[in-house]
């Protein structure tokens, strides 16, 4: 009887292994969202530029766009910053593509993200500030930067976790707003 509790740290190592193993193997990019194919939750928040103006689900209404979530905090933001002012320039020029693109301000200060903008240029549309990451949670953030795709129905069409470059734009992002803007 005692023998057999000699094989039970055997057995959780073996089992948190095969957790390792498999979990440290994904894509994180490709991570899932639940709510791909569901409404943009319903929310009330201020913009960044101006506390008084509100923004709430409604903005998603109308026309593709892609929702850019992004701190001051995050090195990867700041390394995909340069990108997203490019992507804006280009999407000014582009006239068979009718996507825009919205920032979310995730956790951060306010200050700080001004200051960013300011000094760093400012690819957004609109950006809503997420102080508190409410909207965030909602949307099932862990991290930043994230992008989703939002169709002109406001419905959630696909999520991207990690840095936004040429190559996910050309390769996925453009492809499905493409084919988003075919079926409408």
């Amino acid at each position: 009887m005692k023998r057999s509790l000699l094989f039970i740290p055997l057995l959780l190592a073996i089992a948190l292994g095969l957790v390792l193993y498999f979990g440290l193997g994904t894509d994180k990019s490709q991570r899932p969202s639940a709510l791909v194919g569901d409404p943009v939750p319903p929310f009330n928040l201020p913009g960044l530029a101006d506390p008084g103006q509100r923004y709430t689900e409604a903005m998603f209404q109308g026309q593709i766009t892609l929702l850019n979530v992004w701190g001051t905090w995050c090195p990867a933001c700041r390394h995909e910053h340069p990108y997203l002012v490019t992507l804006a320039r280009n999407l000014a020029g582009e006239q068979g593509l009718p996507v825009r693109l919205v920032g979310m301000n995730y956790k951060d200060t306010r200050d700080a993200a001004q200051a960013w903008l300011r000094d760093l240029g400012n690819p957004y549309q609109q950006v809503v500030f997420d102080a508190d990451g409410t909207l965030g949670f909602d949307l099932g953030v862990y991290g930043a930067p994230e992008t989703f795709v939002i169709d002109a129905d406001g419905v959630i069409r696909y999520r991207h976790v990690g840095i936004v470059n040429e190559q996910v734009w050309a390769e996925t992002l453009k492809p499905l707003i493409q084919t988003l803007k075919a079926g409408s």
